[in-house]
């Protein structure tokens, strides 16, 4: 071969690397997480298993923080004309993207017959906080409800059947009491249960708001109805655990350390999500038991997490490629490994009737919990100007659980600061 010979083909090679490189799209994939870690390595993982599967296509993770942090970063990226492609943000960000022009809905985006039934394949829990106005605006992905972890072998001390949860909250009350210990000086060593009112307050309240049977918005995402009497209750059973019978840490408890509290017997009962359970079966140095939230008139829990969105300000290109991506990651024996990975709840029924999760829940029977509990969930409390709704009862909760407001007046401070900020969404 001649040496012009030789550059013809060089030439060529690299044309064909150019032309290659040129016809890949790239998708920045916002994910709130913020640090590394286990789900890092997996969303990676499933990422360059998406790329082996789709060449033409290349997913850029975007480790960005916790939720509010992604949702704050996304929309100033969208404001900035920069947005990312598709990022996993709380199905209750939906209205704000909404209102924001972020977002492009997926029926839009997945039309095709296939598409359809993809849609509408999910759970139906998880949906009623996915659409609204008749368009589908998130598809879930790592979602949650709330659940009870119990200490058997605390309850075993405390004289309680180990096998056997509070189902009512009566139930739980009286357990908590037999649970609670203190030490010669009074001081207590061993809370009943514990119900964290920082980080998601609003959110664990309607644990105790769904079962009382009310819930806290209505589906449009323009009134709240946090002063109806039935929500009180709920408030004053929050309260009284803490102020009155003392069988729960008084004022504010902490989300983050909850768990740990638990794992170090610090306390026999925890409310925390679902999403929690991989982490309370690698951590827990003894035998634990989860049971759907104690009832009141009802069972009931809110769902939680997050959902898929893809973003409006996104090519074409990259949008049919966020897409593929979506469904990608929620195909059943998917879901079924990342629910068996994280904690979080399969969320189509398919992903149940899989191998994997057949033989997870035939070993590991708690795992199914959350997911039967779907039939007596609710959406999450989510409206339009929905960071400031939330800060509302955020404060009011607070405010009662401290022991600054009574719960009736705090709830109707919060609603009125609600009421104020929905005012212009009303027609």
């Amino acid at each position: 071969m001649t040496t012009r010979s030789l550059w013809r083909t060089a030439a060529a090679g690299l044309a064909a690397i150019a032309f290659t490189a040129a016809a890949q799209t790239e998708i920045t994939f916002y994910y709130p997480v913020a640090v590394g870690g286990p789900i890092t390595k997996t969303i990676d993982q499933m990422s360059a298993d998406f790329e082996k599967e789709n060449p033409g296509i290349k997913v850029k993770p975007v480790y960005a923080g916790t939720y509010q942090e992604t949702l704050v970063k996304a929309i100033t990226a969208h404001k900035a004309g920069t947005p990312p492609t598709t990022a996993i943000l709380l199905s209750t960000d939906m209205y704000t993207l909404i209102d924001e022009e972020a977002i492009a809905p997926w029926d839009e985006l997945a039309a095709g017959a296939d598409d359809k039934k993809w849609i509408a394949s999910f759970y139906p829990a998880f949906m009623a906080n996915s659409q609204t106005g008749g368009k589908t605006w998130g598809i879930p992905f790592q979602r949650s409800t709330i659940v009870l972890y119990w200490n058997k072998e605390l309850f075993k001390e405390a004289g309680l059947d180990p096998n056997k949860a509070p189902a009512t909250w009566k139930e739980m009350l009286e357990y908590a009491q037999k649970l609670t210990k203190k030490d010669a000086s009074g001081n207590v060593t061993q809370w009943g249960v514990q119900i964290p009112s920082s980080g998601f307050p609003y959110w664990l309240f309607q644990g105790l708001t769904t079962p009382n049977g009310v819930e806290l918005m209505n589906a449009a995402g323009t009134e709240t109805y946090f002063d109806r009497k039935e929500v009180i209750e709920a408030l004053q059973y929050w309260t009284d655990l803490g102020r009155k019978h003392k069988v729960m840490s008084p004022g504010v408890v902490e989300w983050g350390t909850t768990p740990k509290d638990f794992f170090e017997k610090k306390v026999a009962m925890i409310w925390t999500t679902t999403g929690n359970l991989t982490n309370v079966k690698n951590n827990a140095k003894f035998d634990f038991g989860v049971a759907m939230l104690p009832a009141s008139k009802k069972r009931g829990s809110p769902t939680g997490g997050g959902n898929f969105y893809v973003f409006k300000k996104a090519t074409k290109a990259q949008q049919e490629a966020a897409a593929k991506f979506a469904k990608f990651m929620t195909q059943p024996d998917r879901a079924a490994q990342w629910g068996i990975d994280t904690g979080y709840v399969a969320v189509r029924p398919d992903a149940w009737e899989t191998k994997r999760m057949k033989d997870y829940v035939a070993g590991f029977p708690v795992a199914a919990v959350a997911r039967d509990q779907l039939q007596y969930s609710v959406a999450e409390l989510s409206t339009h100007e929905n960071q400031r709704v939330t800060k509302a009862l955020n404060d009011g909760l607070q405010a009662a659980l401290t022991g600054a407001k009574m719960p009736e007046q705090a709830m109707k401070d919060a609603q009125a600061e609600a009421t104020r900020i929905l005012r212009s969404y009303k027609r």
